[in-house]
Order: C-alpha cells, then structure tokens, then sequence
C-alpha cells in the first residue's frame, strides 16, 4: 500500500494519520497538508484497491479488513502512537480502529460521519451504485461532484471538475473493487460499539452536506463520550476542499486545544465563539 510522511520528524511531533472517503485516495487532504505538517508529522495514503495501491479485494471485504490494513501498514513504518483524522468511510475506519487499538489511537477526527448508514445516504449509494452498473464509469464518476461540493462552488469551478473528471476516469479504482469497498461502507454499523471509543473526538459535519445528513453527525455526538461537535454552514460532502480555510482552523484550533490532557480542557468553552 502506498504511504507518505511528511511534516515534523522530531520524536516529540504527534503523527496524525488522514483517512479519505469511498475514493480512498490520500491526495484528497491536500488543502490540509500544508497546514498540519508544520506542527505535526503527517501520514496519507491510499486505501488497499485505489491510486498507487492497486489491489484486487477478496470477497466479503469489510470495514475491518480496512482497518487492519492500515494498522499493518502503521507497523511496517514504526509508527506507535497516533491521531486519526477519516472523512466518511475514512472516519469509519478511524472508530474500528480506536475500538481495536485503544491504547495506540489518541484522538479521532470524523467528518461527515455516522453511527449507521442513514436512510437517505443509503438511496444517494444506491443511485451512484445503479449509475455505475447500468451506466458506466464514466457517468458514475461525471455524478460523483454533485454529491460531494455545493451547487455554486460547482458552477464556479467547471474546469476544474471536467479535469478531475478525466483524471478519475483514467484512474479508476475499478468497479468489482469499488463495489465491494461501497458494501462495506454500508453494511458497518457502530451504535452499539460508540460508547467504548473514549478518546477525545472532533465531529465535523457541513450542513448543506447532500450526501450525509447533518443530523449524523449529532447522533455521533449523543453516543461517543467525549465528543466535540462542530458545524459548517456551507462546503458540502467535501468541505474540507471547498472552504479548505475554515475547516482547517476549526481542525487545528481543536488540536492544539487537546494537546493537553483532556481532564484539563474544558471542551464546550471551545467553540463559544465562531
């Protein structure tokens, strides 16, 4: 599986370890990166069966053969101790990962999360799933901004996504793979598993998010003990790429907040201002 580390190499740097979406691809967190690695050593990749780690996945691939994946990939680079920060089927990877990895996962950072696959994001799937069998790939992936970004960032950026377009036809994960990775997204369910992870978390949600619906991430943060919630009003699935500068001071703020013990923060006072 392919890796790359970046940022700080000093042994007192926390690593943080980003986890993309269905995509699976490690470029997605490029709005972030410049901002995380100069206060933290920085770890992307790309998910078993996308990008650079072509792959075929067996039959019955689920959410935790995801995360022993990345688990093992951790090991073989040495690194012990971590943050994860996953958007979607990235932050379910994190949640299995903190739930089987306790002692090694400090914090989490979910964006656009769910305990279990929400009525709506389950007919969004189905659609894009039906495109892609009964269409093609090129209209699966000609679909696949409309769920992601904003009406008007869309129609502001036009070139852009008939590049991506291009770039993501030319380089797709293949349909047998993105099938099984897409089951597997929606079959994980962890409402009742929650109230185990313990480690400080930050939800992140956008409330025009067409995909997931915003009220996802509220019923995350009813279960998960220590939970911090924060909304965006405008950015869509992919906020962190269309409003890269908010989302990216709503991560570090909450960051550099927890680099203390969480018994000496107090994490409502957080986000008493904007």
């Amino acid at each position: 599986m392919h890796i790359e580390l970046s940022g700080r190499s000093d042994p007192e740097a926390r690593t943080l370890v980003l986890s993309a979406g269905l995509g699976g691809l490690g470029s997605f967190w490029l709005p972030q990166m410049n901002a995380l690695r100069a206060a933290y050593r920085v770890v992307v990749y790309d998910q078993r069966g996308t990008g650079r780690s072509a792959d075929s996945l067996p039959d019955g691939y689920s959410m935790q053969d995801m995360a022993d994946e990345l688990i093992a990939l951790l090991d073989r680079h040495g690194i012990e101790r971590f943050d994860v920060i996953g958007h979607a089927l990235g932050g379910m990877i994190a949640m299995q990962l903190a739930l089987d990895h306790p002692q090694r996962v400090e914090r989490l950072v979910l964006v656009n999360g769910w305990l279990q696959l929400d009525a709506h994001t389950r007919r969004c799937f189905r659609v894009r799933q039906d495109l892609l069998l009964n269409t093609g790939v090129e209209a699966y992936v000609r679909a696949q901004p409309l769920f992601l970004y904003p009406a008007d960032w869309l129609s502001e950026h036009q070139d852009r996504i008939e590049a991506e377009d291009a770039l993501h036809t030319a380089h797709f994960q293949g349909m047998e793979n993105l099938l099984k990775r897409l089951h597997a997204l929606m079959s994980c369910d962890y409402s009742t598993q929650a109230a185990r992870i313990t480690q400080p978390v930050l939800l992140l949600c956008s409330r025009d998010d067409l995909l997931v619906p915003w009220t996802c991430s509220e019923r995350l943060h009813a279960a998960l003990p220590n939970a911090t919630l924060q909304q965006m009003n405008w950015g869509g699935h992919a906020m962190s790429v269309t409003d890269s500068t908010t989302f990216n001071h709503h991560l570090l703020t909450w960051l550099q907040h927890t680099e203390r013990s969480p018994e000496t923060v107090d994490m409502e006072l957080i986000w008493l201002k904007p």
